[in-house]
């Protein structure tokens, strides 16, 4: 199984969390709790998987 990791942050306007990969334009997502963070950020990274899956099919 392959890692990567997400930069986290807390924006100081919002006060949300946000999160993102470094190297995959617009793989972000924001969320109220880290928790909630963390559910987000595997969601996108099943849309980037399931992208490049569909990438390299067509």
């Amino acid at each position: 199984m392959k890692t990567c990791s997400a930069i986290v942050e807390r924006c100081p306007d919002t006060g949300l969390y946000v999160g993102y990969f470094a190297g995959f334009p617009g793989a972000h997502t924001q969320a109220v709790t880290i928790e909630e963070l963390e559910a987000n950020l595997k969601e996108v990274v099943v849309l980037i998987l399931e992208d490049g899956a569909h990438a390299a099919h067509a």
